[in-house]
């Protein structure tokens, strides 16, 4: 008999767990609040990022979910997944030697990492053409479409009778009764199944709130924008020495030589990440503010900070700004790659990847089902 899963939210998160349970034989219900993607999940970079992973358990599963990255790609062949990898740029001599001593790391191999100097750069991604001493290339880093990944995902997971998707449905209760699961919506409709698991992002009350208010959980909210497009291709995803700082790969003596960030970048605790999107457009970040309650208003000294930088090492003037916006993802504040919280045999809660979402969400989901012994 076809066992019955229900995944409730309808993120990179919980999209991942509706698939790998296909993949396993489960008929599944997936319900999201909301009648189109508007979180996390779509207020991205869209980068699978495997080169700046911490070292040990966080990079294995990065490069896990870069594998089943390739998978889902195989089987959705209408899904944009661009191994394009990405290049760090150094602009200082102390970058620079972040960047060097970096390559003596023991994983610098398993990461894909390869040392350019600035010609080389420019060889590999012609529209760099600013002023900059090395890059730091990743050749297994990607670039996936945050406006249209989940919506892919759908199709593809439709072409089974065995999946149903709900939008537009709040569900406000779960819980284990006699045989099984029962979730109730906001309407009083019921949902039955054999389990449960729920992947809210950024929402650590509606469902569970007392469990997940005792868990190590936060919110973090970041700024980004994007450009008309560009006019030429970006040949990889861009990013700055200052992910140095925000990314635990590159822990080495000379990070703690770095000097200190601009006031701007350092109140905003900013890096600049940059990618092109498939229409020629640029999606540039980004920001991170950890303290409640999260300002309402979008701050305009980031976003110049972010265009000089990118300005800078594109060696011309950003396209004009089309859009800005903020998000609000959840994240795991002790070091793991993401929270999980067993309700119950039939009942899990999956959130907490920080801002690691699409580069670590279809490994998330396998290893979920792995622990629930599935």
């Amino acid at each position: 008999m076809t066992k019955n899963a229900l995944v409730i939210g309808g993120g990179v998160l919980g999209s991942m767990h509706a698939w790998r349970l296909q993949k396993r034989g489960w008929a599944v219900t997936q319900i999201d609040r909301d009648p189109e993607p508007r979180s996390a999940s779509v207020r991205n970079f869209g980068l699978v990022w495997v080169g700046g992973r911490r070292a040990g358990a966080e990079l294995s599963e990065a490069l896990q979910a870069r594998e089943l990255w390739d998978e889902l790609a195989s089987e959705a062949t209408h899904l944009s997944v661009r191994s394009n990898g990405s290049i760090t740029i150094a602009r200082t001599a102390q970058e620079l030697a972040v960047m060097e001593q970096s390559m003596q790391l023991p994983d610098a191999g398993d990461r894909g990492w390869t040392f350019l100097d600035a010609q080389e750069v420019k060889k590999l991604n012609p529209a760099l053409r600013g002023s900059f001493l090395a890059g730091l290339h990743c050749s297994l880093d990607a670039a996936v479409e945050p406006a249209h990944i989940l919506g892919d995902m759908r199709k593809q997971l439709l072409k089974s009778e065995s999946y149903r998707w709900i939008p537009n449905t709040e569900i406000l209760e779960v819980s284990e009764r006699a045989g099984g699961v029962v979730a109730v919506d906001g309407l009083g409709k019921e949902y039955s199944a054999d389990l449960v698991i729920v992947c809210p992002g950024a929402d650590h009350s509606t469902l569970f709130g007392t469990e997940l208010e005792a868990s190590p959980l936060r919110k973090v909210r970041l700024q980004m924008f994007s450009t008309e497009p560009l006019g030429e291709e970006l040949t990889t995803s861009i990013a700055d020495g200052d992910s140095f700082r925000y990314y635990p790969a590159y822990d080495v003596p000379a990070l703690r030589e770095l000097p200190p960030q601009s006031p701007v970048a350092a109140a905003a605790k900013m890096q600049l990440l940059m990618v092109q999107r498939t229409d020629g457009s640029l999606t540039v970040g980004d920001t991170h503010e950890y303290d409640e309650p999260f300002d309402f208003a979008l701050r305009e000294p980031e976003y110049d900070h972010l265009i000089e930088v990118a300005s800078d090492i594109l060696g011309r003037r950003l396209p004009k700004v089309s859009r800005r916006w903020a998000g609000v993802y959840s994240q795991e504040t002790e070091g793991e790659v993401c929270h999980r919280n067993l309700i119950s045999p039939r009942i899990t809660v999956v959130t907490g990847p920080g801002g690691r979402g699409n580069s670590l969400s279809p490994a998330i989901a396998e290893n979920t089902l792995r622990l629930l012994g599935i």
